[in-house]
């Protein structure tokens, strides 16, 4: 089991130079991981950009994964983020996991002027994944779809992990082409909203695990399966409590947020920075 820092980009973290710090704490603390979210819009307060963050985390740490979870890559331009990702993994020594899925909320996308139906964002995904990971390769590479064209042409360098740099697809219990989508690539990050509690969520995982398994069947290639949430501060036989389930379910990482309310749309107080900073210098729950 891996443990990773993950967080968003707005107040208090608007800062590349805030989250490079807490990417060097993170390191220096255990932890495995580094990701923050991956949005440019819809919170009405200081937001930075992930990326340029991300290059800054990566420029001060020397061992810890890095990515942003999640990238709705139909907003982007996939030979663009082909070059931002090979770069980001060169510059990180490989260190590198990109994260995609659909996105979600109009002031996202719509508001934006970018496509707002997610049945068209899905096609895009599948359609994007195939430029990303044949620019990567680094071989002519041409491409015709429905959303993207591309003439013959050959991206270089290619990233420093081989086979590529892992793909983690990220989506929405229970809507199946999401799940679906998981089993063909490196690694699962199933949300969960609307559950009543957290056995209800462990249920859940419980069974997109088990449906993207069974999809996968006897495929060997290494493939990640990403747990989330927040552990209490101070309480470590009470967080590895938590956390153990979803090992035991086949959790191959757990993603702990650290967000300000530390638990998006639930009752709780809004943690100060201090105390979301002392949180990642606790170190990683293993219990």
């Amino acid at each position: 089991m891996q443990y990773a820092v993950y967080l968003p980009t707005f107040t208090p973290y608007a800062d590349p130079r805030v989250i490079a710090a807490l990417a060097l704490e993170a390191e220096e603390a255990g932890w495995d991981g580094f990701f923050t979210w991956d949005d440019v819009a819809g919170y009405e307060v200081p937001l930075a950009d992930p990326w340029i963050s991300l290059a800054a985390a990566a420029a001060a740490t020397t061992r810890i994964r890095l990515g942003a979870l999640i990238t709705p890559l139909a907003r982007r331009r996939p030979w663009k983020y082909a070059r931002e990702t090979v770069t980001l993994d060169r510059l990180s020594g490989g260190r590198l996991v990109v994260g995609v899925g659909v996105g979600g909320g109009n002031e996202q996308f719509g508001d934006l002027g970018d496509e707002p139906d997610q049945k068209k964002r899905g096609d895009m995904l599948d359609e994007g994944l195939q430029v990303l990971t044949g620019l990567w390769s680094g071989e002519p590479f041409a491409f015709e779809g429905r959303y993207y064209h591309i003439q013959k042409t050959r991206f270089l360098p290619t990233p420093l992990q081989a086979p590529r740099i892992p793909i983690w697809i990220a989506g929405i219990w229970p809507n199946k082409r999401p799940i679906a989508r998981m089993a063909r690539w490196d690694g699962m990050f199933p949300l969960f909203f609307g559950a009543a509690d957290q056995a209800e969520e462990l249920a859940r995982f419980r069974q997109t695990v088990e449906i993207v398994r069974g999809l996968r069947g006897e495929d060997p290639r290494p493939f990640d399966i990403i747990a989330s949430g927040a552990t209490p501060l101070g309480a470590p036989d009470q967080s590895a409590a938590m956390i153990d389930p979803y090992i035991r379910a086949g959790a191959t990482w757990w993603l702990e947020s650290i967000a300000p309310q530390r638990r998006i749309g639930s009752n709780e107080a809004e943690w100060p920075f201090e105390k979301l900073r002392d949180k990642i210098l606790e170190g990683p729950p293993r219990g």
